[in-house]
């Protein structure tokens, strides 16, 4: 009977909680015009972004075509990245694919946010990041696939995610903000 009553004074405490919870969210929530002008500048972002990912992947390389080699096993390209003599070109190679995942990381749970969510914003960043490297190795002359590049690019990702994305999309689409 004890467990009963004290039970009870629970549930209260915890509805009022949930209350203050909710009336949290629905604070930090954005206006629907907000939320709407955030998600479409949050879509010309992601366009631009296409382009310039497809413009520095996609675009024809003929002078280095020989220097081109398609890699499938992880760590291979990073280690030459590494044993190059000048730190300038391995901090360039690898900067440069985690950089280019961060944008993806940062947009994509605002642009669509159901992706929202550590796994799925690397499942999806990998999956478009190897279709990349696929279109590269297919159809690009003086371009190779490289799995070091989707691993890195994925990173990156997942950087963008946790530094900036997860916070921008919460504010955007806070659940409150939907009640």
């Amino acid at each position: 009977m004890a467990r009963a009553a004290s039970g009870l004074r629970l549930w209260p405490r915890a509805r009022a909680a949930k209350t203050r919870e909710t009336d949290r969210r629905e604070r930090h929530a954005l206006a629907l015009p907000l939320r709407l002008l955030a998600t479409a500048c949050a879509f010309v972002f992601m366009v631009a972004f296409a382009v310039v990912l497809a413009r520095l992947t996609l675009h024809p390389s003929p002078a280095s075509e020989a220097l081109t080699h398609t890699n499938l096993h992880p760590g291979r390209s990073l280690r030459a990245y590494l044993d190059q003599p000048a730190l300038r070109d391995a901090v360039k190679q690898i900067g440069g694919n985690i950089l280019l995942g961060v944008p993806f990381g940062v947009l994509v749970p605002v642009v669509a946010p159901r992706t929202r969510g550590v796994l799925r914003v690397l499942l999806l960043t990998a999956v478009v990041m190897l279709l990349v490297e696929f279109a590269q190795g297919a159809l690009v002359t003086g371009r190779a696939f490289d799995v070091d590049d989707v691993i890195l690019n994925t990173s990156g990702a997942l950087i963008g995610y946790l530094l900036l994305g997860r916070r921008m999309s919460r504010t955007v689409h806070a659940r409150g903000a939907r009640a």
